[in-house]
């Protein structure tokens, strides 16, 4: 199939450059084929919708933060861990991003916790959902700055728009009074609304403890914790058995 210069132009006016690269090869198969001038327009229509498909995909991605090699196909599910398998799997179909519930994943260090949290980021963006994975301490950080630059309303906007955020290893040490109070503030916004996936290496129980004032605390948990689906993972470090971690006498 010849392609003129004159074709070449009119696609990339009408924003349909994409196709350049494989018309030909379209070309030959809808002669091989022997379809008709409206099947082979079907036919790289339908290209250039999976191809706008998948570039939106890959922005969304990008723009999640998420690890890229951490996904349900790559979890290693034959690991020396006790965990619920058919409810994590049952997560995975994402009904609880649907009805705006939270996830939390809790376990000791190593056991998956964050993998799990990363592959359910993936499947939600290959849903088309807007997802956005933050380090506790990193969206800490960020909410310092906020407040630094009078730019906090603007970021708490920005963390109650995903459909679903994921806060990674919470509880790491104890929160400070405006962290404390930053984090009412997006879970205030985001509850019932959006879903929060959040990991952390204490159980549940132990959150009360990470805040100075009581009242704040049992408003967010409640909020936090309300139809939630609890994971608990128990087992040894995943890197201490790759040998990541060394034994000390």
């Amino acid at each position: 199939m010849e392609i003129t210069t004159e074709l070449k132009q009119t696609l990339k006016k009408l924003k349909l450059g994409g196709i350049l690269p494989t018309l030909p090869e379209r070309g030959s198969y809808a002669k091989a084929q022997k379809l008709s001038y409206g099947e082979f327009l079907e036919l790289v229509l339908n290209d250039e919708i999976e191809r706008r498909r998948q570039g939106r995909i890959a922005r969304k991605m990008r723009s999640a933060l998420l690890d890229q090699e951490q996904t349900f196909e790559r979890f290693d599910w034959e690991a020396s861990i006790t965990v619920d398998r058919e409810k994590v799997k049952d997560l995975f179909g994402l009904g609880f991003a649907q009805r705006h519930e939270n996830v939390i994943i809790c376990g000791p260090v190593g056991v998956g916790k964050t993998h799990l949290a990363n592959a359910l980021g993936h499947s939600a963006v290959r849903r088309g959902l807007n997802v956005l994975m933050l380090r506790s301490q990193i969206l800490f950080k960020r909410l310092h700055q906020s407040r630094a630059d009078h730019s906090l309303g603007k970021e708490v906007i920005q963390l109650v728009r995903p459909h679903i955020l994921v806060i990674d290893d919470f509880g790491l040490q104890r929160l400070t009074g405006s962290e404390a109070q930053d984090l009412y503030e997006v879970m205030i916004e985001r509850y019932q609304r959006a879903s929060t996936v959040i990991t952390s290496s204490r159980p549940l129980d132990e959150w009360m403890g990470l805040f100075d004032d009581p009242l704040l605390a049992n408003s967010l948990l409640d909020r936090v914790a309300h139809n939630a689906h609890q994971i608990f993972i128990e087992g040894e470090s995943y890197r201490k058995r790759m040998g990541g971690i060394k034994r000390t006498t």
